[in-house]
């Protein structure tokens, strides 16, 4: 135990993980990458649908929450989308711009992006070890001691065998990559967060599914529209009424309630208001009409004429959602614009571009994509993302409190907290060596 086997030891091999294992075998550190999973990188895999939506064509501190917009600029701006692309570019993954400005690779593939990740971190010289599964991490004081947790019963090839588990490694510097609760299937359980309390941080006061769908009441008549996806626009309000928050996108209709791009971009904000305000719970509701507001639409009804409400309404919106916002407002859709009553017309503006949502909750981590909080960024130094209480430590990835919107800005923020504590991590070994 009195060796150091390895310089650096990365704790997870995922997106950042990878990444920064990559950079800091480049900047000459032997580096041991870890992970609990069998298979590395089924979060990767999974992503985008099975595409792996690496970045977005534009990304800045906007598109994230968390931690301060400041700290987090600080670390994107140290490897931006331009240099992600030339960095994929040189492992042989090209990246395509589809036309909501998310990039993928060519290959619609997002095992493409994986495999040259992978490819790239034993061309550095990465050791992969996996499954090898973090119990505990000492510090002690001119490094680091990891030791491994028991392997389940049913991880080897023999379900039956008893396997001790390994030797603990020693390193210089450890870089914690470990993820945090999201899509646990894919070996994201929260582990870390342990492990970096024993080592002297904190957490936000709430961690939380974000990028998750919403639920409505059991039996809600939305859910009968099951599988129908449409743009909207949702709006989050305070008790008194104040917007605290509004997205555009599409919208999808399940049978739990909904999702879809807008609807997992607002999950997280729904979920910090309802802790903020407990007491005076937030509300959130649905424009289906996107663009029109309900002053305008009740002007377009009082002109329709002989002009019957689900013609206009299909004019924007599928038919069987026009219909049953129809049915919600107690409107047969097959009356003309004329024939309306007042209180008719006022209950149809209010369905179809301000109706109050009744979510219950959303579906968990199971469904989450991301993790919302983690390990404040003021606990780490931005320029390394070195720990400010564990010298010798470094975290990156979505263990730090930074969550981004849908369309591969987690990923971006996992490319560039990765590079910043991998290039970090080899160079302060550089010059402590040189310092003898």
């Amino acid at each position: 135990m009195s060796t150091f086997p390895a310089d650096i030891v990365v704790v997870g091999s995922g997106a950042a993980g990878l990444m920064a294992a990559i950079q800091a075998a480049r900047a000459g550190a032997a580096v041991i990458a870890l992970d609990g999973a069998r298979r590395l990188g089924a979060k990767i895999l999974v992503a985008g649908g099975g595409r792996c939506n690496v970045t977005h064509e534009r990304v800045n501190e906007t598109d994230y929450a968390g931690s301060t917009p400041p700290a987090i600029r600080k670390v994107l701006r140290r490897f931006d989308v331009p240099e992600t692309i030339d960095f994929f570019s040189t492992l042989g993954v090209t990246l395509k711009r589809e036309e909501t400005g998310k990039l993928f690779p060519v290959t619609d593939k997002a095992g493409t992006v994986l495999d040259a990740l992978l490819r790239a971190s034993r061309d550095a010289g990465v050791t992969l070890l996996h499954p090898w599964r973090v119990g505990a991490i000492e510090h002690d004081g001119d490094g680091f001691v990891i030791h491994a947790s028991m392997p389940p019963r049913g991880a080897q090839d023999d379900p039956a065998a008893e396997v001790p588990a390994p030797e603990p490694l020693r390193a210089r510097r450890v870089i914690m990559a470990t993820g945090g609760k999201s899509l646990p299937k894919t070996g994201s359980d929260g582990a870390g967060y342990g492990i970096v309390r024993s080592l002297g941080h904190t957490l936000t006061p709430n961690l939380f599914p974000g990028l998750v769908p919403l639920t409505l009441p059991r039996g809600h008549r939305l859910c009968s529209l099951s599988g129908i996806a449409t743009p909207a626009t949702l709006t989050l309000r305070s008790a008194s009424g104040k917007v605290l928050k509004s997205f555009t996108g599409s919208t999808l209709i399940t049978h739990t309630g909904l999702s879809g791009p807008c609807v997992l971009d607002m999950s997280r904000y729904w979920t910090m208001a309802r802790i903020d305000s407990p007491a005076t719970p937030p509300t959130l509701s649905v424009n289906w009409l996107v663009g029109m507001t309900p002053e305008a639409f009740d002007d377009t009804l009082r002109g329709l004429g002989r002009v019957t409400l689900v013609r206009t309404l299909t004019q924007q919106i599928p038919e069987r959602l026009a219909r049953l916002l129809c049915e919600i407002a107690q409107v047969d859709p097959a009356t003309p614009g004329h024939a309306l009553t007042r209180e008719q017309r006022k209950a149809l503006v209010n369905e179809t571009t301000n109706a109050q949502l009744p979510i219950e909750g959303d579906r968990g981590y199971l469904f989450a994509e991301v993790t919302a909080g983690g390990v404040p960024l003021s606990e780490v130094n931005l320029a390394t993302m070195e720990s400010r209480v564990c010298p010798g430590l470094h975290l990156c990835g979505e263990i730090c409190d930074v969550d981004g919107r849908i369309g591969g800005f987690n990923f971006q923020w996992a490319w560039a907290s990765g590079y910043v504590a991998g290039t970090s991590a080899a160079r302060m070994l550089a010059e402590s060596a040189a310092r003898g």
